[in-house]
């Protein structure tokens, strides 16, 4: 398929997106792993998925920005137990412009700091610029659809994906961005769907990648990995943003988004 094809079925993972499919997540997540998973919220419910890093914020893809997410919602794998926290700031990198073009990251800074308890933790973030190797087993979870037709998810679920080599990932996207990771997808029908953008990509418990964009009309296709953004190229931005309250406490608008030089 030609370049141009391909970005023509670039998609982005939100709920509210009918046309954003990709492979199935199938196995029920247990009530006592993968505590730090967040379901981001708008008025009308779950658009994607997101994963606490520290007890006020959380991270998700930037691309979620698009449904205009006002909360999120921590402590539980069933969406109908909810309780909803507020989000007091966003956070995008400066030169982030659409999914299909890179730096598809944002940070969420809640309005309280949240206990960290037995249903409540977070999730540790890789070293800055380590690579993951091909093949290497990891698991994507989320709330979205398991069936391209289907509805999003109440429960937590989760599937093992294999890392794919970045030059093979060239090869299926011709105008792939920098800075991401390729797994799931590609031969399988492992991987992520709608409504599972903006969760993590887990290796070794460590939250590496972040669910953002595939291709096609379905749930399950064979040609072309699934992409994530690369955790690990946004370690330096991240720790600005939470160490620097100074930076925070400058904005003065309820619901605005921070764009911030990488």
């Amino acid at each position: 398929m030609q370049a141009l094809q391909k970005l023509l079925l670039l998609l982005v993972l939100t709920c509210h997106g009918e046309n954003g499919h990709g492979s199935e997540i199938m196995g029920k997540v247990p009530e006592d792993s993968m505590l730090y998973m967040v379901s981001v919220q708008n008025n009308r419910g779950h658009i994607c998925g997101g994963f606490l890093i520290s007890e006020d914020f959380v991270v998700t893809a930037a691309h979620c920005d698009d449904s205009k997410p006002t909360s999120v919602v921590l402590g539980t794998h069933n969406l109908k137990e909810a309780e909803k926290t507020a989000i007091k700031q966003k956070y995008k990198p400066k030169a982030y412009e659409d999914v299909g073009k890179g730096d598809d990251i944002m940070l969420l800074e809640l309005s309280i700091k949240v206990e960290l308890n037995n249903r409540v933790q977070t999730v540790k973030l890789p070293e800055s610029g380590i690579n993951i190797k091909e093949n290497q087993q990891c698991l994507v979870a989320g709330w979205g659809k398991t069936t391209t037709y289907g509805h999003v998810e109440n429960e937590l679920r989760m599937v093992d994906v294999s890392v794919v080599d970045k030059e093979i990932c060239k090869t299926e996207w011709k105008n792939l961005p920098p800075n991401v990771i390729c797994a799931g997808g590609y031969g399988t029908e492992a991987g992520f769907c709608q409504g599972d953008g903006g969760g993590p990509l887990v290796c070794n418990e460590t939250a590496v990648g972040i669910v953002s964009f595939n291709k096609n009309m379905a749930c399950t296709y064979p040609d072309a990995p699934n992409v994530y953004t690369d955790v690990s190229k946004y370690i330096h931005w991240i720790n600005n943003i939470i160490q620097s309250p100074r930076l925070r406490d400058s904005q003065s608008c309820k619901f605005c988004v921070r764009k911030l030089l990488l």
